[in-house]
């Protein structure tokens, strides 16, 4: 397969002399990233403070999420395109400005208008969507191919520490200001998303003032995207791998595991502990990330992506809840183990012209497709029982990152690395 090669940074330097966290553009970038990934796990907990103080009700809240998932999946498509089409800079100031508009419209909806409130969460939910493939190819503009996996690794650890840390500090919050005035907050990290990062390198289309081809429909290049999605058979196995974890696995596990907790052991500290053990192994994985370079990170990846079918096992049968706890410590350690390098690859491998389209396809089918196994999960528990079902989702948690390890291309997620005399 026919490697693309990486785009032209704007201030070339070989790779490895120096620190991506001394990098002021990236640090920039991390922190506007960081900024938007607070700010998209704050809303749900916001809200959710708004029913316990009774300013909104609970179908209301449903409502208001669903909205907000809509227009997440409704955006990101659209988003991947313009970031391909335009500044990726550009793209991350409008869709952060949006979101960042939608919080006061939240606070004057609270208690008064659920229509403002779903409009307006709608509203956030495609601001987040259309930021997200532009920060992806941002970071391919800002930090040169040799640091990009120790970026990517750096900002996971930054988004898993906020929603470690998030709750504590919100809640803390929460004590001293209302929920409207919090609403705001999540709008005030939003501006620092839109403003913070710097300017990216060249366009990916060319220098800004190249003459500019006749451009295509927004479906005929976001299909074009997927033909370059297409170019690449480890993308198409990691993303149906990724997809199959996040619908079955993380699916059934977000439903089994509060009525585990209740009925097995009697106490909600198992359901608080075993999420906690996940981000802290998260953590622990992007630290490791950061500096793993394997032989042959693909399979590597699919191992630790696979590693999450440990989470669904430990709920089957009645074992000491500290057995749990460690599966979801594993299981968090795994997935960075695969999202870390998935990252970097997709930045390395798809044409940089085209890699917010292909990152924007990603989020699309993985994020897309989490809503519909929630939806099922359910039902099929009711019908033939929690064991049966969580027994098939471990089972597909292991078997579907198995069989896309051996798809080709897949060992090294890309062509093999070029060794020095070889």
């Amino acid at each position: 397969m026919a490697t693309t090669p990486a785009p032209t940074e704007s201030k070339s330097r070989p790779p490895g002399t120096r620190s991506v966290l001394r990098d002021s553009a990236f640090l920039r970038l991390w922190a506007g990233t960081t900024a938007s990934g607070l700010a998209t796990w704050a809303l749900p907990f916001v809200l959710g403070l708004a029913v316990l103080q009774r300013e909104l009700g609970a179908a209301g809240l449903g409502l208001v999420l669903a909205a907000r998932t809509a227009g997440f999946l409704a955006a990101v498509a659209v988003g991947g395109v313009l970031a391909d089409r335009h500044s990726r800079r550009a793209v991350v100031l409008w869709s952060a400005l949006a979101a960042a508009a939608a919080a006061p419209l939240l606070a004057v909806g609270l208690g008064r208008s659920l229509l403002l409130m779903t409009a307006a969460a709608a509203l956030a939910g495609a601001g987040q969507g259309a930021c997200r493939p532009a920060f992806q190819a941002l970071t391919a503009e800002v930090v040169d191919p040799g640091r990009r996996q120790q970026a990517n690794a750096a900002t996971t650890l930054a988004v898993r520490s906020s929603t470690l840390a998030g709750p504590a500090l919100t809640a803390l919050l929460a004590a001293f200001v209302d929920v409207a005035t919090l609403l705001l907050g999540i709008g005030l990290l939003w501006l620092v998303a839109a403003l913070l990062p710097g300017r990216g390198g060249p366009a990916a289309a060319g220098a800004p003032d190249a003459p500019r081809p006749r451009r295509a429909s927004l479906r005929a290049e976001f299909v074009d995207g997927i033909r370059e999605a297409r170019r690449h058979p480890w993308f198409l196995a990691g993303l149906g791998a990724l997809t199959a974890v996040i619908a079955l696995g993380y699916s059934a596990t977000s439903v089994a595991l509060p009525l585990i907790s209740r009925d097995r052991y009697a106490t909600e500290w198992v359901l608080a502990a075993a999420t906690t053990a996940y981000t802290v192994g998260a953590l622990g994985g992007a630290l490791l990330t950061a500096r793993l370079r394997p032989r042959s990170q693909g399979w590597v990846a699919f191992a630790g992506l696979a590693a999450y079918g440990f989470a669904p096992l430990s709920l089957i049968l009645p074992v000491h809840p500290a057995v749990v706890i460690g599966a979801y410590a594993v299981a968090g350690i795994g997935i960075e183990l695969f999202n870390v390098p998935w990252f970097t690859a997709t930045q390395r491998e798809v044409a940089p012209d085209k890699l917010a389209r292909v990152s924007s396809l990603d989020f699309l089918v993985s994020y897309g497709l989490a809503p519909v196994g929630l939806a099922l999960i359910a039902p099929a528990i009711h019908a033939f029982g929690v064991t049966p079902v969580l027994g098939a989702c471990a089972a597909a948690c292991f078997l579907v990152p198995a069989a896309a390890a051996l798809v080709p291309t897949a060992r090294h997620f890309g062509r093999p690395p070029v060794r020095p005399g070889s």
